[in-house]
C-alpha cells in the first residue's frame, strides 16, 4: 500500500513540475530563468532539479514503449523489379508537394489508400 501511495505522490509531483517547466519555457524572452524562479518562489537549483527529474521520468516512459526493430532481407530480384516498374509511370498525380506515380502494376487498393492519406494531409 505504501509503495502505491509513493508512486502516486511522485506522479503528482512530476505533473506539477512539468506544468511549471512548461510555464517557464513559455515565459517572455526578456525574462530570465532566474527572474522567473524568483517570481515563483523557487530557487534556480530547484528548477533545474525538477527539470532533470521530469526529463528522466519521460525517458523512463519512452524506453518501456520502444519496441525492438528487426532488419528484413529483401531479395535483389524484388529490388530490381521495383526500380524498373517505378520508371514506367503511366499516370502521374500531383497533390500539393506530393507526387504519386501510377503504373499498370499498381494495386487499386494501394492507390486508394495513398489517395485517402494524401487527401488528409494538408
Amino acid at each position: 500500500m505504501s509503495s502505491i501511495t509513493t508512486t502516486v505522490a511522485r506522479q503528482y509531483r512530476l505533473q506539477e513540475w512539468a506544468s511549471q517547466i512548461r510555464e517557464c519555457q513559455r515565459r517572455p524572452q526578456n525574462l530570465t530563468v532566474k527572474d522567473w524562479c524568483v517570481q515563483h518562489q523557487i530557487t534556480v537549483a530547484n528548477y533545474y532539479y525538477r527539470l532533470r527529474q521530469v526529463r528522466e521520468a519521460c525517458l523512463e516512459g519512452m524506453t518501456s514503449e520502444v519496441e525492438p526493430q528487426s532488419v528484413v532481407a529483401v531479395p535483389a530480384a524484388l529490388m530490381e523489379r521495383a526500380s524498373s516498374t517505378s520508371d514506367s509511370c503511366t499516370l502521374e498525380i500531383k497533390i500539393n508537394s506530393m507526387r504519386v506515380c501510377v503504373s499498370e502494376n499498381t494495386s487499386p487498393n494501394l492507390l486508394k489508400m495513398v489517395l485517402q492519406v494524401a487527401a488528409d494531409v494538408k
